[in-house]
């Protein structure tokens, strides 16, 4: 058949090939920018421009010269700005890029390549972009098609559609690669092993997006199609939001165009190469290169050495935030050095304190296995203190990349006798350890059991020597680790779970359901099988099941098993454990995060069962809070949640827990959780009989998911620290002798908080890359002395009745430097976007206190103060930024806004856009105190898009809050206990100038009087003055005066605050008492003008209402405060679920009344003008216990401070309070 057989020819010469016997040449135009898509915001880029000659050397092999090089870099505004030729970078380029390579071809596919030695990886990355305008599969028999194929992003889905340009008989061919989807992808993701993605997050958006396409036209040939053009597009579209709310944008475009085909002349004889793998994209130096800075590194060792001397003495009395580029440097340097050159730097500083602790701090972010090396020795040869092999096993194991070789050399730690020398140290390095296999876990599926069985063994080994803190370290460790072998270990340790189960302490069950943690993402059914088996054992402790309670909702449990746990608490006997599920689940059925949306659908349905039943237990019982947000345009969000253990010994909670996590990027990270266990409370009254070693107060921390810090405090740490009774053997005395005779300290810690890095293969053989780094350096200074009149001799208890002056200066800075980096990133050029974010925290101090705590008497005093101190700065821009290892001084950082007043003169380019900048300044005086806190800010914008919030951010930007000072001799603040009968004068008589005062005052007359009238006139409980002192100048503040009269039938107090000055008359005043006989309180508030231009009263009785508002006048600016909160009280209302009621109340009056409901609730409601609000039975953070009444004919009475919170009698009882604000 002539049309078959003509289609059969047609196909096999429309497919890509090349003839070996010819030699093809191609012009070759390479373009990569970063920027913002946007005409009036800077870019930058590279072009890569060269002539192409392939020539055959076997029917499939074929040979690859590059010719007539020039690589191009492009910073500044497009159109405005053009590319520039670099020579010297052009000439270092070309020494490997026009080396012959081979490569492998048949029928449009790229084989293997082959290339001298001396080209490295990064050059031949180039070359594979270069060969990819060959790859294409061309299909006569279908014109549209999709197929997996191999190219230099890996193996990724291509998507073919080909049409034919019948005139020239030319075939155009559109291939589309999924390039975000790719298996084997030529993709390394760096840091982000504690960040769990998260698809319900990636649901609502994404913040990367990328797309390549090519577009090829082939001509048929008898030799096979014949490439004659080819024009590729690649986008990446990244932010640190939403991409849709604007983003930086990557555009690669590559352009080949046929020049020519000539026969080849004579045979081509290559030099010798070695095979360099196939066309995906291979990994080579650039993993190593940090994105911000790019030096030639000729003398690491000597440049390493520089370094760490100008850090050490830039950074000696105070954090020098310019130095950090210096730090980042430091740590490229360590991570080409061998583990010998890093001994050697070892041993030049090890007798230098500040220098050896600088290298510990910056040698951990070396973060491969010659670190752990170097961290053996140290502990083989005992050259570091315990405090020293703590921080720096913490630092560098959480830093580590994790793989089979570094988990095996870590394991040495644990067989190592150093390790133990110290609680903190052995906790430590089973917590890390079992970081750094989870973070192996993550990478290799399954995991070995051989990573984790060290701790499960220990954790055997802990039982069978009855040692419950090695077996709770070894279960921390275990579920740092969260191995899904461990789970029978940590079965065996809880009741009901196990066939094997051991009797073990509550403490040591309570860790073991912590264990489970991580468990719950990588085996849900299981955790949920071991957690509701515990949840409903209702003979164990209360605590261990609220914490499985808590491990149980980590599982996101579906419908089903919420509504089974919701039948359950309706038949729960346990309060504790009641309130706090309940409360849980009331927080989760408002979740507004992705990762809880089906979950809190289940919640809310579980509430409407609960609510009628458990919505009204207080805060007496355990509780679980929960708070989050999330914002769909930014794609970001958080969350916290307190949880609060109680048992039913004690009104104080046995446990405290704080956790908070952040949504970014499609990503959950647990930033930070505390908690504290407090036996203390429970065990005061039994301090006695305690044994010695027993934990009173238990702390740890998890950072980022991983538990880093655990530590007890036990009856005996207790007791020598801060019993009176200690001696020289406690802490505490040797810390008192050391102050006495003067202490000079000073501390620095850098630390790299995150370094996290996205790096992939583009269509040019560049790679581009997504990085952020988090820098922070922290230092303090503190210099003190105290002189001791008598010192102690005997026991700590002899500081409570001596004289005792304190001085001491110094300052604590912390600096924090975000660094995010999206472009190209290698070790010879860096191109791209890039955010810089300084912030900088700044406390110095110096001041003096004397005081005599038997004496009651304090008095702190400051010295002159520097006219302007700036406390906290932020500072932040983003840059278009340009760099080539051979021209370093050329290195280019242009605004990324650039001068938005260039762009004036062409209104289109500023179409839909408003210009903004400026600065502000807001500043709250003291002016008694010569003395401002202020915020500054200035803002630089070249437009805002309101549909692109990312464009926002691209300007200057700096905050400072600073504080303002004049000229004054030192600030003065005294307290005691009663009248100062020995006050110093300061300049003149404090106590003739208080008495010139007090002759004008005539609100202190009054008060005097009044109090007369009850029968004398006591001295006050206590006095404090607050001055400022300058020259001869009288002083000027405040003195705090607090009287208290004492009777069967009621008590009173006053308090009077009075300013100090020329011609001051500003008072407040405060006057309440407690009518035990009438069983009520009261309280009166006034201030202004001697106590006369506003007052507010506040009362509260028990059994009856009080009817009537007194109105005052000269109120005006309580009226306007009142009336923005009359205004905003609807809002706030409504957002915490107050129902609302229009009705017409008084005019010009704000009213409040709470009833107690029950004795764990209150209900409440409010009245302005037009609306009535109110609530019932809102929980009480306490509760009203009744009891019998011994006196019933006189009713309820009320004894004491603590008898406040308790209403007797057998009738039923109301707390009425009432706020009147009369406005006029």
């Amino acid at each position: 058949d002539i049309q078959l057989f003509a289609c059969v020819i047609f196909q096999y010469i429309s497919v890509p090939d090349l003839n070996p016997k010819k030699a093809y040449e191609y012009k070759y135009v390479g373009v990569m920018t970063i920027g913002r898509d946007r005409p009036d915001l800077a870019e930058s880029g590279v072009r890569i421009q060269c002539s192409l000659k392939i020539t055959g050397v076997s029917d499939q092999t074929f040979l690859l010269q590059i010719n007539d090089l020039t690589f191009d870099e492009f910073n500044g505004i497009p159109g405005k700005s053009s590319f520039v030729t670099s020579p010297k970078l052009t000439q270092r380029v070309a020494a490997e890029l026009t080396q012959p390579v081979m490569f492998e071809y048949v029928r449009g596919q790229v084989g293997d390549l082959q290339a001298p030695v001396e080209v490295s990886h990064s050059v031949l990355n180039i070359v594979r972009g270069i060969l990819g305008f060959l790859q294409v599969t061309v299909k006569t028999t279908q014109n549209i098609y999709e197929l997996e194929e191999l190219g230099i992003h890996g193996i990724c889905q291509s998507n073919y559609a080909i049409e034919e340009d019948l005139n020239s008989k030319e075939l155009h061919v559109t291939r589309i690669v999924d390039i975000k989807n790719c298996r084997e992808k030529a993709a390394v993701y760096k840091g982000m092993a504690l960040a769990l993605e998260n698809n319900d997050c990636k649901e609502r958006g994404d913040n990367t997006v990328e797309i390549v396409q090519y577009k090829y036209n082939v001509r048929p040939t008898e030799d096979g199609g014949l490439i004659t053009k080819v024009y590729a597009e690649e986008n990446q579209l990244f932010s640190p939001f939403n991409v849709k709310g604007g983003n930086s944008k990557l555009l690669a475009t590559q352009e080949v165009f046929l020049i020519g085909v000539t026969d080849s002349v004579g045979n081509v004889t290559p030099s010798p190469m070695q095979n360099r793998g196939n066309q995906i994209y291979k990994f080579g130096t650039e993993l190593n290169q940090i994105p911000l800075q790019l030096n030639k590194n000729t003398d690491p060792m000597a440049k390493i050495s520089e370094l760490i001397e100008h850090i050490v003495a830039a950074n000696i009395k105070q954090v020098d935030n310019s130095r950090t580029a210096d730090i980042l440097q430091l740590y490229q340097l360590l991570r080409l050095v061998t583990l010998d050159n890093m001994e050697t730097l070892w041993n030049k500083y090890l007798g230098n304190s500040e220098h050896r602790r600088w290298l510990l701090d910056v040698i951990a972010e070396v973060s491969d296995a010659r670190v752990i090396r170097f961290l053996i020795n140290r502990f083989q040869r005992g050259d570091l203190s315990v405090n020293e092999a703590t921080q720096a096993v913490l630092l560098t194991f959480n830093h580590l990349e994790a793989n089979s070789e570094t988990v095996e050399m870590c394991k040495e730690f644990l067989i190592m006798p150093f390790s133990r020398s110290s609680d903190l140290l052995w906790s430590t390095v089973l917590l890390s350890y079992g970081s750094v296999v989870y973070r192996y876990c993550g990478t290799v599926d399954p995991c070995p059991l051989i990573a984790v069985q060290p701790l499960l063994d220990l954790a055997t080994d802990s039982l069978s020597r009855n040692d419950e803190a090695d077996l709770i370290r070894s279960l921390k460790a275990i579920g740092n680790a969260g191995h899904l072998s461990s789970v029978k270990t940590i079965m065996k340790f809880l009741p009901g779970v196990s066939p094997t189960v051991v009797s073990v302490s509550t403490r040591a069950q309570r860790a073991a359901v912590q264990a489970l943690r991580h468990l719950a993402v990588r085996d849900v059914h299981r955790v949920q099988e071991i957690t509701l088996n515990l949840f409903m054992q209702r003979n164990l402790s209360s605590e261990v099941r609220m914490q499985a309670c808590l491990i149980l909702f980590d599982t996101k449990p579906p419908l089903a098993l919420v509504s089974m746990i919701a039948s359950f608490l309706l038949e729960e006997s346990n309060l504790q454990v009641a309130s706090f599920s309940y409360s849980l689940i009331h927080g989760l059925a408002r979740s507004q995060t992705p990762d809880n949306h089906i979950l809190s659908i289940a919640c809310n349905v579980a509430i409407k069962i609960l609510k009628p039943k458990l919505g009204h237990l207080s805060y007496h019982y355990s509780k679980a809070l929960h708070f989050d947000w999330f914002n769909d345009d930014f794609l970001i969000g958080k969350s916290s949640d307190i949880y609060i253990f109680k048992n039913v010994n004690s009104y104080f909670p046995s446990t405290l827990i704080s956790k908070w996590k952040a949504y970014f990027i499609g990503r959950i990270l647990e930033t930070i959780e505390v908690t504290a266990i407090l036996v203390l409370m429970e065990a005061l009254s039994e301090w006695q009989s305690l044994p010695e070693k027993q934990p009173l107060i238990s702390a740890f921390a998890r950072v980022f998911g991983q538990e880093v810090f655990h530590a007890d405090l036990n009856k005996d740490v207790i007791q020598s620290a801060i019993s009176p009774k200690a001696g020289k053997e406690s802490p505490v005395w040797n810390m008192i002798e050391n102050i006495q005779n003067g202490v000079a300290w000073h501390w620095t810690k850098p630390y790299l908080i995150f370094e996290t890095r996205y790096i992939r293969a583009t269509m040019t053989g560049l790679p581009i890359e997504i990085s952020k780094y988090y820098l922070s350096v922290t230092g303090s200074t503190v210099n003190a002395k105290s002189t001791i009149s008598p010192p102690p001799t005997d026991n700590l208890g002899q500081l409570l009745n001596a004289d005792i002056l304190f001085e001491t200066d110094g300052n604590v800075r912390s600096a924090k430097d975000l660094f995010v980096f999206h472009g190209i990133n290698t070790d010879v050029v860096q191109s791209g976007a890039e955010s810089i974010s300084k912030c900088l925290l700044n406390i110095p101090w110096k001041f003096s206190i004397k005081m005599n705590v038997k004496s009651m008497k304090f008095q702190l005093d400051t010295p002159p103060w520097k006219t302007r101190t700036e406390i906290l700065s932020l500072n932040y821009n983003v840059y278009a930024v340009s760099r080539n290892i051979e021209d370093p001084a050329e290195a280019k950082m242009t605004p990324m806004m650039g001068d938005h007043m260039e762009f004036e003169e062409n209104p289109q380019t500023l179409k839909n856009t408003t210009g903004e900048s400026g600065q502000e300044q807001i500043c709250a005086k003291a002016p008694s105190y010569a003395t401002a806190m202020c915020m500054e800010m200035e803002a630089e914008r070249a437009h805002y898009l309101s549909e692109y919030p990312l464009y926002y951010v691209l300007g200057y930007t700096r905050c400072a809050f600073t504080l303002e000072n004049k000229p004054i001799d030192k600030i003065q603040i005294e307290i005691s206990n009663g009248p100062n009968k020995d006050t110093e004068s300061v300049s003149q008589s404090m106590k003739i100038f208080l008495s010139q005062q007090m002759s004008k005052n005539v609100i202190v007359t009054v008060v005097l009087l009044y109090l007369q009238s009850l029968g004398s006139i006591p001295d006050p409980v206590l006095i404090m003055t607050a001055l400022a002192v300058s020259g001869n100048d009288k002083p000027e503040g405040y003195e705090t005066t607090v009287y208290l009269t004492q009777a069967a039938e009621k008590d009173e107090i006053q308090l009077l605050v009075s300013q100090i000055g020329e011609e001051a008359n500003w008072r407040l005043c405060v006057d309440a008492d407690v009518d035990r006989t009438n069983n009520k309180s009261k309280m009166q508030l006034q201030w202004g003008a001697e106590c006369q231009t506003y007052k507010i009263n506040v009362e509260a009785e028990t059994s009856h209402l009080v009817k009537g508002c007194t109105i005052y006048s000269n109120i005006v600016l309580l009226c306007l405060i009142f009336l923005r909160v009359g205004e905003y009280i609807p809002g706030v209302a409504l957002l915490q679920r107050f129902s609302q009621t229009h009705e017409k109340n008084p005019e010009k009056q704000i009213s409040a009344l709470v009833t107690l409901a029950t004795s764990e609730s209150i209900d409440m409601r409010m009245e302005i003008p037009e609306l009535t609000v109110y609530q019932k039975e809102i929980p009480l953070p306490f509760q009203f216990f009744p009891f019998e009444s011994n006196q019933q004919d006189e009713g309820p009475s009320i004894s004491s401070s603590v008898r406040l919170l308790e209403i007797q009698g057998k009738f039923a009882v109301q707390l009425h309070i009432y706020i009147f604000v009369c406005l006029v």
